[in-house]
């Protein structure tokens, strides 16, 4: 008797953490991972997964509906005793400056890509034995029309990356009324970790740490630090996510830690933890970040890094997840700051 799950895509910070969680628990883990991810065996996310016997990788593609079809009926064929197939859906253009610099390929991997899914299970002829995940994001809330945000205020995404991503959790919500499939979105906020890409800010800032302690760079220089996000460690949300999976009905979630931290005090304290006492001067712009210690001037604003639309409050609530799942933080702001940093002091 056999529980398998389908993680699309792999070597991403959410996919990895729920292949290792997933495994600890006795699971076999098949991945859909794209052709150009060649070197997927020299990444660091999973390149400790790669010989383990219960992993099994298949290329496909969310822009490719046959290769989804295909990975779905080979696990059918393969587990005739199969009890549950779990397909979580981690694919994404998942920046939301990039997807304004690639418009169509963010919807067609963003909004499409959960719809190819979706029909693939409809057509697999064993959906009864499908539960499918779609991982919806806070940034659908956008220019926010209330404070916090929960499973039932309204979106108003400003972004390429979130009005697909709202594509992707009406549809998703459609196919569970429409055809009685289990599919459910988990609406996560903020969500870091060591695993993170370092072109999001987070990462950012402590790898431009790092290499700022270790002399491999005398600046570090960013975008928007006055935003306010909702942040919580990806191993949290990976295990809420999990959670959802395992109710007797679908449902939709909000997963967030119920706290805002501005992206300034993030870089503040993780600074901190490194010896930098970071003080501030001039506006805008023309902001710059310095070491009250020293008076070395090590944060810089660049133009560059803003986005066309700026999402400025995100603030979850939680309290479904927390009622229902039986679910709660287990990482606080400061735990998820130590290890980045921490992770990145090399």
């Amino acid at each position: 008797m056999s529980y398998i799950a389908l993680n699309i895509s792999l070597a991403g910070q959410d996919s990895s953490y729920m292949a290792d969680f997933l495994l600890s628990k006795g699971y076999k883990v098949w991945a859909l991972i794209r052709k150009t991810t060649s070197i997927i065996e020299k990444h660091q996310n999973v390149c400790h997964l790669i010989d383990n016997p219960h992993l099994t990788i298949r290329f496909g593609d969310l822009n490719d509906s046959i290769s989804l079809t295909t990975v779905i009926q080979e696990i059918k064929n393969t587990y005739p005793d199969l009890i549950r197939l779990e397909i979580y859906n981690f694919g994404a253009i998942s920046h939301v400056g990039l997807s304004f610099k690639l418009p169509e390929l963010t919807v067609s991997t963003n909004a499409l890509g959960p719809l190819r899914l979706l029909e693939a299970i409809r057509l697999s002829g064993f959906q009864d034995k499908i539960r499918f995940l779609n991982c919806s994001s806070s940034e659908q809330f956008g220019n926010v029309l209330e404070t916090p945000q929960n499973e039932k205020t309204p979106f108003n995404p400003v972004s390429i990356y979130a009005s697909a991503k709202t594509f992707a959790y009406y549809i998703t919500k459609n196919y569970r009324e429409a055809y009685n499939i289990f599919a459910c979105s988990s609406i996560c906020f903020n969500h870091e970790s060591s695993r993170r890409d370092p072109i999001f800010v987070t990462r950012k800032i402590t790898k431009g740490l790092a290499d700022i302690v270790h002399g491999r760079s005398q600046k570090l220089v960013l975008g928007n630090i006055n935003s306010f996000r909702d942040m919580t460690h990806a191993k949290d949300c990976i295990r809420a996510m999990h959670l959802m999976m395992c109710q007797d009905k679908p449902e939709d979630f909000v997963i967030s830690s119920d706290e805002t931290h501005c992206i300034r005090e993030f870089l503040e304290k993780a600074f901190l933890l490194k010896g930098f006492n970071i003080k501030w001067k001039g506006e805008g712009l023309n902001e710059i970040g310095y070491d009250e210690n020293t008076g070395r001037e090590l944060i810089f604003i660049s133009e560059e890094f803003f986005r066309p639309t700026e999402v400025n409050l995100l603030l979850g609530d939680s309290t479904k997840a927390r009622s229902v799942l039986g679910w709660k933080p287990e990482y606080t702001f400061d735990d998820l700051i130590k290890e980045m940093v921490d992770h990145d002091d090399h």
